[in-house]
């Protein structure tokens, strides 16, 4: 399934062939509401951006006219967050992937604040949103020779006994390291002794946070993992989910007529169900991620949080020209 295609008219007044996508994601490339905040806002109120195939070089606009939904990833949505009544009163629905993690000693996540300073944030939007639209992410789990599983654990559990009662599902990944080059080249220019995470490994951790999510009852799932840990109560889970949408959004009947909702009313023989006719797979991302098709409007080599395990920044200086870039245009039609 392809996205609907328009022509529009750009600032320059020229027409231009746009994609109309239903689902934006703001952005598995970068952290749009950490520090895109004010161009995203800006671009959605001009109606369209101009975004850059990064396989191909080629530009690509896209328009906002149909958007239902746009799901916002962050590690730091604090300056996001003096957006959120402009985002109430302009985008139709819209949830967070949070990413909190606490690598604060390791200073493996650089540029962003500290465990508890986010811990307070996430608190704050959770708040504000309702916790079933701010998703918590560890991501991604990193072991080192100073990091084993028990200690992960150890830091999981401590932001998860402050937050549990804020969110309802935890979400995390394992890190990859050799299938991508830009991770491995990141992790080693910084020295990092990482070690793989074995399937024995993913097994053990998987069982802890499974105790320990006893006593916060949160849903429990992998991002992009082929491993099976139901045993443990971890799902599959789709971070463009149709489900949750179906859960928060259905009053949307567009956004529902989009993902083929089909609602049956209970009768005196059977009980009320939601179906879903469609299979919305996203197939530009990988084969293991269970993501619903939407469309990406951030850009690579963007992020200036210098995590070092990033897979998004091929490096840090990069990473920090290109926003000092931005900053001095930031009505642009692109990030780049």
């Amino acid at each position: 399934m392809q996205w609907q295609k328009e022509k529009i008219k750009i600032e320059n007044n020229s027409m231009v062939d746009a994609q109309v996508p239903i689902i934006i994601s703001a952005s598995r490339s970068t952290d749009i509401p950490a520090f895109y905040g004010d161009w995203f806002v800006s671009r959605w109120e001009n109606g369209y951006i101009k975004w850059t195939n990064p396989f191909n070089g080629q530009p690509l606009y896209i328009s906002f006219k149909n958007t239902r939904c746009v799901v916002f990833w962050t590690k730091n949505p604090k300056t996001f967050m003096k957006h959120l009544d402009w985002c109430d009163k302009n985008i139709p629905n819209y949830y967070f992937q949070f990413s909190l993690n606490d690598y604060d000693a390791e200073k493996y996540e650089a540029k962003v604040p500290s465990v508890e300073s986010r811990i307070k944030t996430f608190k704050e939007l959770s708040q504000r949103l309702g916790k079933k639209r701010v998703v918590w992410r560890y991501d991604p789990l990193i072991l080192t020779k100073d990091i084993d599983v028990n200690e992960l654990l150890r830091r999981v559990e401590n932001i998860g006994n402050q937050i549990h009662e804020f969110t309802e599902k935890l979400v995390f990944s394992f890190v990859d390291i050799s299938i991508y080059k830009k991770v491995e080249n990141n992790l080693n220019k910084e020295n990092v002794q990482y070690i793989e995470w074995t399937e024995e490994l993913m097994e053990e951790f998987a069982n802890g946070i499974s105790k320990i999510n006893k006593n916060w009852k949160l849903k429990l799932g992998t991002c992009s993992e082929k491993i099976d840990l139901e045993k443990y109560q971890i799902t599959h889970n789709r971070c463009i989910d149709d489900d949750l949408m179906i859960d928060i959004f259905s009053h949307d009947l567009q956004l529902m007529d989009f993902l083929g909702v089909e609602i049956k009313q209970a009768d005196l023989f059977s009980e009320g169900e939601i179906v879903k006719t469609r299979n919305l797979k996203d197939k530009g991302q990988r084969e293991d991620c269970g993501c619903i098709m939407a469309k990406d409007i951030g850009a690579y080599n963007t992020c200036p949080h210098e995590c070092n395990y990033c897979y998004a920044n091929a490096s840090k200086e990069i990473a920090k020209k290109n926003y000092q870039i931005y900053l001095e245009n930031k009505n642009r039609e692109s990030i780049l």
